[in-house]
C-alpha cells in the first residue's frame, strides 16, 4: 500500500536540501532535482558549484544550524564516505561521518519538520556485521526511520553514470581516465551484481517526491547480472578502448535484489542497455 506525507503531497514549491552536493551522487541529484524544485545542496570540503552551503555533517551544531537556516520541507541525505576498504580501515571515523553524520542530519530534520530520502546501499543488507561501511548503512537506516515527518530509503548497488563530480575515485570516473589515456585495459570479470544508474536514483527520488511516497525500502538498480569488466567493455568500446577480462577472484558475493517492489509501486525501472546507452551518449556529450 502506498502512504502518503503526512496531509498532503509534495508540491513543486516544496524546498529540497541535498547533503553532500559535491559528492558524485549528491551533485547528480542535485542538478537534476534543481530542473523542477527549489533547491538547496551543501559540501563540506569541494565546492564544486558556487551556491552550495558548508556543512560538516559531523559538526552536530553545525548541521542544526543550516537546516534551520535553510527550512527544507525534504532532505536528501546523501553525504557519507562511500570507500568501503577506508570504512575498514578507519572504523572510528566511518562511524563517525556515515552513522554519526546521519543522526545529525535526522534530528535537525526533525527541529524543522522535513521529511528525509537516505541514500543507502545494498552494502547494509550483505554481511553488515563483518563490514564497517555495510554496518555503518544499515545503522544510519534505522537512525532514518526515526524521521518524524516521514522517509525513504533507497538501497542502490553498484553505481554507474555520469556525473559532475569527474574526480571522486568513482567506477566511471577510472573510465573517464581510461577514455582519455587511449590505452588497453583490464578489468574484473569474478564479481556479478545489478549495476545501479546514477539517473536511476534522481528519477526514483523525483517520482517519490511527486507521488508522497512514505516509508518505503527501495531497491534502485538493473534486473540484468553483470561484471565490471561487462561494464567496462560496454561503456570504453564505443571509444576504441580495448577492454580484457581478468579473474581477481573476487570475494564478495553475487548479490540479485528483488525489484518487485519498484514494480509495485509503478515506479521508474531502467534496463541494462538503456543505461549504457544513456551513460555512453552523456560521455560523449561532456567529454572533449
Amino acid at each position: 500500500m502506498v502512504i502518503l506525507f503526512s496531509d498532503e503531497k509534495f508540491a513543486m514549491k516544496d524546498r529540497i536540501l541535498v547533503t553532500g552536493a559535491s559528492g558524485y551522487v549528491g551533485a547528480a541529484t542535485y542538478v537534476h532535482l534543481k530542473q523542477n524544485f527549489e533547491t538547496i545542496g551543501t559540501y563540506n570540503t569541494t565546492r564544486l558549484f558556487p551556491e552550495l552551503l558548508k556543512m560538516e555533517i559531523t559538526n552536530e551544531q553545525e548541521v542544526k544550524r543550516t537546516i534551520e537556516q535553510a527550512k527544507p520541507t525534504l532532505i536528501i541525505h546523501a553525504a557519507a564516505n562511500p570507500n568501503a576498504k577506508w570504512c575498514d580501515a578507519n572504523p572510528k571515523e566511518a562511524t563517525l561521518i556515515n552513522e554519526g553524520g546521519t543522526r545529525n542530519v535526522i534530528n535537525a530534520a526533525n527541529s524543522v519538520g522535513a521529511k528525509v530520502v537516505y541514500i543507502s546501499s545494498f552494502a547494509a543488507v550483505i554481511n553488515p556485521k563483518n563490514l564497517v561501511y555495510g554496518r555503518t548503512k544499515l545503522a544510519s537506516e534505522e537512525i532514518t526511520k526515526q524521521t518524524t515527518a516521514g522517509w525513504i530509503i533507497l538501497r542502490p548497488t553498484h553505481i554507474i553514470g555520469y556525473s559532475p563530480n569527474t574526480t571522486n575515485d568513482r567506477q566511471i570516473n577510472r573510465f573517464l581516465k581510461n577514455i582519455s589515456e587511449k590505452k588497453p585495459v583490464q578489468y574484473d570479470n569474478s564479481w556479478k551484481f545489478q549495476p545501479t544508474e546514477l539517473l536511476h536514483i534522481s528519477k526514483v527520488i523525483e517520482e517519490g517526491i511527486k507521488r508522497g511516497l512514505n516509508h518505503e525500502i527501495l531497491p534502485i538498480s538493473t534486473p540484468e547480472l553483470k561484471t565490471r569488466f561487462d561494464l567496462a567493455k560496454d561503456i570504453m568500446t564505443p571509444f576504441g578502448i580495448e577492454v580484457t577480462a581478468i579473474d581477481e577472484k573476487n570475494t564478495s558475493p553475487t548479490f540479485e535484489q528483488n525489484l518487485d517492489k519498484l514494480k509495485e509501486l509503478n515506479l521508474p525501472t531502467v534496463k541494462y542497455n538503456e543505461m549504457i546507452k544513456r551513460i555512453v551518449a552523456d560521455i560523449k556529450k561532456n567529454q572533449p
